[in-house]
């Protein structure tokens, strides 16, 4: 059983013995950190879950370290009387790696090559240690294998815990980028702070889902550490609903510090975040394409929607499974009696009518994740100048031939880019006369 779960920091300089004194420059880390050893005192855990980025990290095989126990020290960071020790939970470390190899994910004990632990588990166990020490400790690595493959692991960790009935903690190590300032260690990248605000909101609604969407070249530009532990977090709160604590951010040496708890509670205290996740516009389509293909059945809005059964528009519904596109159908201009209406349809549609795609599965619903774009009427323009990527959607159309792109598509970022491929989408050729209209959207997601 998960009981809580955590993203903490590992800056070594927040242990005392090794900051002397500059540890009071993140003061808002340190007493969010006593309060997470507070919840997990409180709580009282047979088993704490460390995932660190720090440890042996392979390329296409998630590292468990081996052995009965687990010890190390602050030597590294002029602090060698600072030490830890702690008994590995054998039966959890074993279960896991069973269920890994069942569900086909590279995953085990082999290729250990340091006997310590490192700073990315002892950081936090500093602190836990000082409110909490009757626990066993199951440390895993990260690795270079895909974010969909550690989410996976992290339901693995999740039914592990389970199947051996073990209370249980999941603390994700890892900081945030590490450029977010001229005078840092590393300088500074404008990708850095952008980074740091995008996933903090996701940690703060806890939309786990954009954990999974961040390009992987923007993650290294930033420089970040963490994300993939926390990615293996998401997976051991897969389904579950839970309560978020977001305690704090700082940055004041150039590297993103952010902590944040998570408490699995009852379905009706909070939304699913696979399931629920966003507004009333995104909850619609989710349930309209999984009432579909699990049943057949097309769903009836429901009450309480006056505006979606009101107004109407065209509406695009766009579905993405693991950052990736999945299916994109949509109305440029109403086609059913309400907006409602027009969800419902082009949901089911984008699910089961892409020609780009095969249909979704059943097996596939809770990977999705859905966006919905409701457009304004389309105006026509009188030249490319007077689009603009980011606000406008551009439709090109010559004769019986009409292409639409939306606006602020990933990937998109000129005009040029905008009108060529909505001309290719419409099958126009170079060369070709075309007419152009622009619209706006507005998205939820």
């Amino acid at each position: 059983m998960i009981q809580a779960a955590y993203i903490v920091p590992h800056p070594p300089l927040a242990v005392a013995p090794v900051g002397r004194g500059r540890e009071r420059a993140i003061a808002a880390t340190l007493e969010s950190y006593k309060r997470v050893a507070e919840q997990i005192a409180a709580l009282a855990p047979e088993t704490i879950v460390i995932i660190t980025p720090h440890s042996a990290m392979y390329t296409d095989y998630i590292h468990i370290p081996p052995g009965e126990s687990a010890s190390g020290s602050f030597s590294r960071f002029g602090a060698p009387e600072t030490r830890f020790s702690a008994q590995n939970d054998i039966a959890l470390l074993n279960e896991a790696c069973r269920l890994a190899e069942t569900r086909g994910i590279p995953a085990g004990k082999e290729g250990a090559r340091e006997k310590e632990m490192d700073h990315g588990a002892m950081v936090p166990l500093y602190f836990i240690n000082s409110k909490y020490k009757d626990y066993k400790l199951a440390r895993f690595s990260i690795s270079m294998l895909s974010p969909e493959t550690h989410y996976q692991f992290g339901v693995c960790l999740r039914d592990a815990a389970a199947n051996i009935n073990r209370r249980t903690v999941i603390v994700a190590s890892g900081d945030l980028s590490h450029k977010l300032t001229e005078d840092g260690p590393y300088g500074f990248a404008p990708e850095g702070p952008l980074f740091d605000s995008e996933v903090t909101a996701a940690m703060k609604s806890a939309d786990f889902g954009k954990f999974l969407e961040f390009d992987e070249s923007f993650c290294a530009a930033a420089a970040e550490c963490g994300l993939r532990s926390f990615i293996v977090m998401a997976g051991a709160l897969d389904g579950q609903a839970v309560r978020t604590e977001f305690m704090s951010y700082e940055g004041p040496f150039g590297v993103g510090y952010a902590l944040c708890g998570y408490t699995p509670v009852g379905p009706d205290e909070t939304r699913r975040f696979t399931r629920e996740a966003g507004d009333a516009y995104v909850i619609l389509s989710r349930r309209a394409l999984e009432a579909y293909v699990r049943a057949g059945k097309k769903i009836k809005p429901p009450e309480g929607l006056s505006e979606m059964k009101t107004a109407r528009a065209g509406v695009f519904v766009s579905l993405k499974k693991f950052g990736q596109l999945r299916g994109c159908i949509g109305t440029i201009s109403p086609c059913y009696a309400s907006i409602a209406q027009e969800i419902i349809e082009n949901a089911i549609a984008a699910g089961t009518k892409d020609p780009r795609f095969p249909a979704v599965d059943e097996h596939e619903l809770e990977d999705l994740t859905y966006s919905v774009d409701v457009l304004s009427p389309a105006e026509p323009i009188s030249g490319s100048w007077e689009l603009d990527v980011k606000k406008y959607g551009v439709i090109v159309s010559s004769g019986f031939r009409r292409g639409l792109l939306l606006p602020n598509l990933e990937g998109v970022d000129t005009i040029d880019e905008q009108v060529s491929i909505a001309l290719r989408k419409a099958g126009i050729a170079p060369g070709e006369s075309y007419k152009l209209e622009r619209f706006e959207v507005v998205r939820h997601k």
